[in-house]
């Protein structure tokens, strides 16, 4: 019985123990889910701003298009109205319609389409951070953590506000899409992409060179 008693107590120790741990372990873990939660609700509501931004910028340079559409349309009914009256009076209302007719389409094309483009073109020239870290793993043949890749995006892009913890929550996002895989090494955790097509293409390029070169 003493020995009973004694391997019920070691044994309701050690569960204690373990129970704690996770426990804490757990506080932790929540912590950690509520702040990267935090970053995201801050990352979605300056997406949602400037949503707003382009959204309007949009509808103000869609303004000019929109006028030029209805103006080329009065254009054709003239033609057929004038060129009634007799053979000797078409050619002069051909040249006088197609005159006004052919600036007013021609002079909006030309200078406030172009304007509009530029503007929609440098917004679009950016990536977003979940193309860059994609390429970046991509062209890694090493795992990387989340400080390691906030740490190189960072230094290729000063230009942008590349956090560690902006980058680890949305690599996690990348992780439950399976395009991304996350390995651990002890207490640190390391990234790598799951794509494998894409490193092989730039292998053969050389190799094919090389032939034509010889």
């Amino acid at each position: 019985m003493p020995d009973t008693q004694t391997a019920t107590t070691e044994l309701t120790s050690h569960y204690t123990a373990q129970v704690a741990g996770d426990l804490d372990r757990n506080t932790k873990e929540q912590d950690r889910i509520g702040a990267e939660i935090e970053a995201l609700q801050k990352q979605l509501r300056s997406l949602q701003h400037d949503h707003t931004l382009l959204t309007n910028m949009q509808k103000a340079l869609g303004g000019p298009d929109t006028a030029t559409q209805p103006a080329a349309a009065p254009a054709v009914p003239r033609q057929k109205n004038t060129a009634q009256p007799g053979p000797g009076k078409r050619g002069r209302a051909k040249k006088t319609a197609a005159a006004p007719g052919g600036d007013a389409v021609k002079k909006p094309a030309a200078k406030k389409p172009e304007a509009a483009a530029k503007a929609p073109a440098a917004k679009a020239a950016q990536p977003t951070l979940v193309e860059l870290i994609r390429r970046h793993l991509t062209a890694q043949n090493e795992p990387r953590s989340a400080a390691e890749i906030a740490t190189a995006l960072g230094q290729a892009h000063p230009d942008r506000n590349i956090k560690t913890t902006v980058v680890r929550t949305t690599v996690e996002g990348l992780v439950a899409k399976s395009h991304v895989q996350r390995t651990k090494q002890g207490s640190s955790v390391y990234y790598t992409t799951t794509d494998t097509q894409k490193p092989t293409t730039p292998v053969a390029a050389p190799a094919d060179d090389k032939a034509e070169t010889n």
